[in-house]
């Protein structure tokens, strides 16, 4: 214990004239413990010399005119919102947040317009242009180079914001395309269903009627009268009737339903006035099914030969 204390005690004398290796030596072997050594910082001294800041001051003044120098000291311009609601300066200053960034910026804003009602009437009465005139000319601050950079840059970003845009749009009616597609099929599908759904009706015997057939001829109809699909203007369409639309129909007909078309009806079996007694009921009725009776009947070969024979 003896020992122990006697180090300590050395250490904390000569603990200020230790070097590094020493100290680190003595901390191998324990004998620095945490509290023995502080580092005590010196307060800073603040020194208020105002003789000497005025000295200072004073050898930066320099005797100039106000022309040269163009210094103003001024307070805020007068508030109109302020002087409507019936507030005085003194309110005006002490309802200004200094952390409100807009209040803040507003109080400089009308410092700065104060500072040029009184300024520029002063330079009036100097007799000092405050306007540029129209004829002046600067340098620029940049070289022409780098305005001709800077605008091909602008012109390269205008270009590719309208492809861009151009881009959106396609892509717009490309969605309305294919939905319009899409109404299309959906539409055809619904039609092909309702008349398969019509034909089974008909083949089972639940319907007579037989609209479906003509659902092709009304929409072609629809279509002739609404342009066909077409633009104004694409397709004018002929007047009178194709030659050769003629030629097939006094060769073919007009088409439609041939067979049957001279069966009796109901209505044509009632009809009797083509009827005449006179000629049905004659003796010498020589038409029957066939025409007329025995009307240009050949003869027979015996006939044909006495006929030959005779005229011989």
């Amino acid at each position: 214990m003896g020992r122990e204390s006697e180090s300590v005690s050395m250490s904390d004398s000569e603990g200020s004239d230790l070097s590094d290796s020493e100290l680190q030596d003595a901390y191998s072997k324990g004998l620095l413990k945490p509290g023995l050594n502080v580092v005590e910082e010196a307060k800073k001294q603040c020194v208020n010399n105002v003789v000497g800041l005025k000295q200072c001051l004073e050898d930066f003044k320099k005797d100039m005119e106000w022309v040269e120098r163009l210094d103003m000291t001024n307070g805020p311009a007068a508030d109109i919102i302020a002087k409507a609601e019936g507030k005085s300066a003194g309110q005006e200053h002490s309802d200004i947040d200094p952390d409100d960034d807009f209040q803040r910026e507003m109080y400089f804003y009308r410092q700065a317009q104060a500072t040029a009602l009184d300024a520029l009437p002063r330079l009036q009465r100097l007799k000092i242009a405050t306007k540029r005139p129209g004829d002046y000319f600067a340098e620029m601050a940049k070289s022409d180079q780098q305005m001709q950079k800077i605008r091909e840059k602008l012109i390269s970003k205008q270009i590719s914001m309208e492809k861009s845009e151009k881009a959106k749009q396609l892509r717009a009616l490309r969605k309305y395309g294919k939905k319009v597609q899409v109404e299309v099929i959906q539409k055809r599908q619904k039609e092909k269903k309702a008349m398969l759904t019509a034909v089974k009706k008909y083949q089972k015997g639940l319907s007579d009627k037989l609209d479906f057939l003509e659902g092709d001829k009304a929409s072609s109809k629809a279509k002739k009268e609404t342009g066909g699909g077409l633009a104004a203007g694409t397709v004018q369409q002929k007047k009178g009737i194709n030659a050769k639309r003629k030629y097939k129909n006094e060769r073919f007909g007009f088409g439609g339903k041939k067979r049957g078309l001279k069966w009796n009806t109901k209505d044509s079996h009632n009809d009797v006035s083509s009827f005449r007694s006179k000629v049905a009921h004659s003796k010498n009725n020589s038409f029957g099914k066939g025409g007329k009776k025995n009307a240009n009947k050949r003869p027979g070969k015996r006939n044909r030969q006495k006929m030959k024979n005779k005229a011989r």
